[in-house]
């Protein structure tokens, strides 16, 4: 194997071969409007924080921003899955109104997308990372993106940035050496030395950006981690740490017996089937591995943004698309409805003089991705019509300002991995309503006496005016939509999957 040393992963950074568009024109001057920093990961539970009561999971410096910050603790994430929950935090739009009802690919372009309404309100706009767009260059206004994309090839000769950068400091190793797949359920330490992980190339050209920033005016950064989705593969030493850690295990109601699959052959990127006990501690073992490797990137940005004075004149917003169900209810990765892989962080550090509020807020209020794009709008102080988004500033209610913020979120994802699996939902933190239209099955779970939805209320008699309670929600929500979708009043049945609705982009 070849000795990578950190000097020489960092002389042929990819960042160094671009500097000259980083601006390194002279010392950056101080703005009025803050720098905004967007923290990405992918995949990623919102239990899965310190901050959040995890365990045994350590996320010191994710917990130092929700300590000097707020968190939101019902953060969802609309449509989980990669590519329509990035829609919505690019577009500040529902589901139904950006188009992306399920797993398709993101728009050319949208009438209004985030790195292009910052770039024209004078940020300098970059994204590092994990973008999931199509085609995998298109930069939907960002003045330039440093790309790892998790070795998809979905453009003509695409080589990502990382992949580039990868075969100039280690031509004769391979990256996918440590032999799990993008959706595998197993877990294993990475093969190669950390320096040559995505997620230290993330952190490395992230600090190197920071570090070189030299324009006037401000900049929107995005930094999209494409951990800790799978595969799962921290560094040894993190996965190490978690070896012997207090892991939860992965937890089952009666209602979820369906999935288990017993009898049948599990592929490695399966979907859904019942593991056993053991794997999905292993599972986490390595997902626990990834986002503590992801934290400490983000405290090596932290102290950058201290050492150039910037710390105090930043926005940070961290979030992620989407979470992952590690063998909960025997399901695995995402595109559910339920807790694992709905609810994700979300997480706001704001300038000192911005906002007189509070700092270590806990606010139980559902948000969602849709919400990003006013955010940071509101920060950077742009002006726009409140029915040109569905979201809403989040700074809002740091501010304390609740009145008329949403009581409910809609929830949704379009047929994936199994024909029954096409479903809608809503909640309001408090409880969760879901509705399989391919079958009529629905489900009512109270999340604050079970988190862990293990009880489904639809099941028992003694709740049928709570259950039709919230049906007659989901049924006001989707009215809108017309049929199939709501038949003589009541919710219909749709045996046939809608993955892309009218209003995605024609030229999409």
């Amino acid at each position: 194997m070849a000795r990578v040393t950190r000097r020489q992963c960092l002389q042929t950074s990819v960042v160094a071969l671009t500097a000259a568009s980083l601006g390194r024109t002279g010392m950056s001057q101080p703005s009025p409007r803050p720098n905004i920093l967007l923290l990405m990961t992918d995949q990623h539970r919102g239990d899965t924080l310190g901050v959040a009561g995890h365990p045994c999971v350590q996320t010191p410096n994710l917990d130092r921003i929700a300590r000097e910050g707020v968190s939101f603790r019902c953060a969802y994430s609309s449509t989980p899955s990669c590519t329509p929950a990035r829609a919505g935090l690019l577009t500040g739009l529902a589901p139904w109104s950006h188009g992306m009802l399920g797993y398709n690919r993101v728009a050319l372009r949208y009438r209004r997308e985030l790195p292009q309404m910052l770039r024209e309100a004078g940020y300098h706009t970059t994204g590092i990372g994990k973008m999931h767009y199509h085609p995998q260059r298109n930069p939907h206004g960002f003045h330039q993106t440093i790309l790892d994309e998790s070795g998809r090839v979905e453009s003509p000769d695409f080589v990502s940035d990382y992949r580039q950068w990868f075969r100039k400091v280690a031509p004769d190793l391979d990256p996918d050496a440590t032999g799990i797949g993008w959706n595998d359920h197993r877990a294993k330490a990475y093969a190669l030395p950390e320096e040559l992980h995505p997620t230290r190339w993330t952190g490395d050209t992230a600090v190197e950006f920071l570090e070189s920033y030299a324009r006037e005016g401000p900049f929107f950064l995005k930094v999209s981690f494409a951990r800790p989705h799978s595969p799962y593969d921290p560094p040894a030493r993190l996965m190490d740490m978690y070896a012997h850690a207090n892991i939860p295990p992965a937890l089952a109601g009666a209602w979820a017996e369906r999935h288990a699959r017993r009898g049948e052959p599990y592929p490695n990127d399966l979907a859904r089937g019942d593991l056993g006990a053991a794997q999905p501690l292993v599972s986490r073992q390595g997902y626990y591995g990834n986002v503590t490797f992801i934290d400490e990137q983000v405290g090596r940005l932290l102290r950058v943004l201290e050492q150039r004075g910037w710390l105090d004149d930043t926005l940070i917003l961290m979030t992620a698309d989407h979470g992952d169900m590690l063998g909960d209810h025997h399901l695995w990765r995402k595109t559910y409805a339920y807790e694992g892989s709905a609810r994700i962080p979300m997480l706001v550090r704001w300038p000192t003089g911005m906002l007189d509020a509070p700092r270590g807020q806990v606010r139980s209020e559902p948000v969602e991705l849709r919400d990003v794009l006013p955010t940071f709008l509101d920060a950077a102080g742009v002006e726009h019509e409140a029915s040109d988004f569905d979201g809403r500033s989040l700074l809002r209610l740091v501010r304390g300002e609740t009145a008329g913020w949403r009581q409910t979120l809609d929830l949704e994802h379009s047929t994936c991995y199994w024909p029954e699996n096409q479903w809608t939902g809503v909640t309001d933190g408090r409880h969760k309503y879901v509705y399989y239209a391919p079958t009529g099955e629905q489900e009512l779970f109270d999340l604050q006496e079970d988190p862990d939805e293990l009880h489904d209320l639809a099941a028992e008699p003694a709740r049928a005016a709570l259950v039709s309670e919230w049906r007659e929600r989901m049924i006001a929500h989707l009215t809108e939509r017309g049929e199939p979708y709501v038949v003589n009043g009541d919710l219909g049945l749709r045996e046939k999957p809608m993955v892309l609705g009218p209003r995605y982009p024609a030229d999409g």
